[in-house]
């Protein structure tokens, strides 16, 4: 985070020995230290649902083998899975040294990831201008000013979406990327007054063979979060990199070069593969949906970030936000809509332009005194619509705040499961959810690049035709013996097949756990 300030005061008493010079932290350090306790609080006492299933899945596979790891979601090979990267590897290494659980893992990486996210913004922040609250600032428009319909999604940073992704590799990504273009703006700075400089090295190749790593390890780390690093990085060079003499373009190549190897060199899995790969398109068309609802509050940024455009049309934040808006174009018009993932970054540009201007000294301008205003009404609006209950329990919420997902939690049925053994389900929440404490699919939720789409497209499709209630046991012992299907996991609503045996049941959803052969006969 910020830095502290170090005052001098009259040296007076026993004061004089040490010179007279008191630390004061930084309001962002006071601020920033604050939120991380809140929100580790908050992301703690709400269920993990939606993706952490597998993330926690892709955890007890790496824990289990850390060198060979099977599919997260299916009892087959993870050869090729970009979920293996070094921070899943990182966490599985973890995993086996403690014997923390894949839940319990991700549950220790939400407050580690808001650290790194924290510090980050704190760092970039500080190359755009030295004003000591817009830090503050630009974390409380980061996290408010986003539109008054909820959007829920991986890489999105309002209070209420952080409440269920702080665990997840795309908020440590991002966090990354803030480190990335700080670093990055110290060394394209040219001599500007930069407050932060970064480690030694700065000028020489050394220090731009290091940023190149890090941009490697984020494009390995969450490969879609790391299209928005580059396009940051590329906007901060073409807008603080003034003279392009043969040496400057030399380390700029030094950069690139080393990032494309430390990605290349990574052994579990081709992430340059993953640019022609489209399975995940499909899922991502909704993210095109509700924009305006979703995102509104960040337009409010908009007159800050012209104002610095018409100072320099090179601006860095300028440059960030039309890349980033060209990309997200791209994605809509070509179909590959998982380019819309980077729209929770795509704010960024406008939040934290507004931040720099409001963090401006007084007196203020007319203007700038409106736009302080509306971003305080738009704070409030953003707060009051979708972002409180993120950080306000509805036990103590006397309005009745919309709060965060309640998903169920399946540690009554895993108890019975062994690890790898196979679980047919017709629960949402189930099929999301089961593989984390470490049995298999016969179906993957999600596709992954370690499975032919078109074979998870025919398991799905095998799976419908073991629930269908006209089925006949025939037709499901056949389906039961291609997969080794050992247990179902079925909703209230789902009649028990005649040859499977009920173990256990949820009181809270009424679901239950049967056995059933994998040979098709009574277990």
């Amino acid at each position: 985070m910020s830095a502290g300030v170090l005052t001098r005061r009259p040296t007076l008493g026993a004061t004089a020995l040490r010179g007279g010079r008191v630390w004061r932290p930084s309001p962002y350090r006071v601020v920033g230290f604050l939120f991380w306790l809140v929100m580790s609080l908050a992301y703690w006492r709400v269920p993990l649902c939606c993706d952490a299933g597998v993330h926690a899945a892709v955890v007890e596979r790496l824990k289990a083998d850390l060198i060979h790891p099977r599919h997260p979601m299916a009892d087959l090979p993870g050869a090729g899975s970009p979920y293996y990267s070094p921070y899943a590897v990182a966490e599985g290494a973890f995993a086996r040294m403690t014997g923390l659980t894949g839940w319990e893992v991700l549950w220790v990486a939400g407050p580690v990831n808001l650290l790194v996210l924290l510090t980050g913004i704190g760092r970039f922040v500080r190359v755009l201008t030295p004003r000591p609250w817009a830090p503050v600032l630009a974390l409380t428009a980061m996290t408010l000013l986003w539109g008054t319909q909820r959007a829920w999604w991986s890489g999105y940073l309002g209070l209420m979406s952080m409440t269920g992704n702080l665990g997840y590799p795309s908020t440590f990504g991002i966090g990354l990327a803030f480190w990335a273009w700080s670093l990055t703006g110290a060394r394209a700075s040219d001599g500007r007054p930069v407050r932060f400089v970064g480690p030694s090295g700065l000028r020489g190749f050394t220090g731009y063979a290091d940023l190149g790593a890090l941009y490697g390890v984020i494009l390995l780390v969450h490969p879609i979060t790391a299209v928005a690093a580059v396009t940051g990085g590329v906007a901060v060079v073409l807008g603080w990199q003034r003279a392009w003499r043969p040496a400057v373009a030399a380390r700029w190549a030094v950069t690139g070069a080393v990032a494309l190897t430390v990605a290349a060199g990574w052994p579990y899995f081709d992430v340059f593969a993953l640019a022609g790969d489209g399975s995940v398109d499909a899922m991502h068309r909704r993210l095109y949906d509700g924009m305006a609802g979703h995102f509104w509050l960040a337009l409010l940024g908009l007159p800050a970030l012209w104002a610095r455009g018409r100072r320099s049309v090179r601006d860095p934040l300028v440059l960030m936000f039309a890349l980033d808006c060209l990309v997200v174009a791209y994605g809509f018009v070509s179909g590959h809509y998982t380019y819309g993932r980077i729209l929770g970054l795509t704010l960024v540009p406008l939040q934290f332009a507004l931040a720099v201007e409001l963090a401006a000294p007084r007196p203020w301008r007319a203007w700038r005194k409106a736009v302080g205003a509306v971003a305080a009404a738009g704070a409030c609006a953003g707060l009051l619509t979708v972002q409180a209950g993120a950080v306000l329990p509805a036990s103590l919420d006397p309005v009745g705040f919309d709060q965060p997902p309640h998903w169920p939690t399946y540690d009554w049925a895993a108890r019975h499961i062994g690890p790898g053994e196979v679980v047919v389900t017709d629960g949402y929440f189930a099929v999301h959810a089961i593989a984390g404490y470490g049995p298999n699919l016969a179906a993957p939720a999600w596709p992954d690049a370690a499975l032919d789409e078109r074979a998870r497209r025919r398991r799905l499709e095998d799976v419908r035709a073991y629930l269908a209630r006209d089925s006949t046991r025939a037709q499901r012992a056949v389906i039961a013996r291609r997969y080794r299907i050992r247990w179902l996991l079925l909703t209230r609503w789902h009649p028990v097949p005649e040859e499977a045996v009920v173990v256990a049941w949820s009181r809270r959803t009424g679901e239950v756990l049967a056995r059933v052969s994998p040979a098709g006969g009574n277990p």
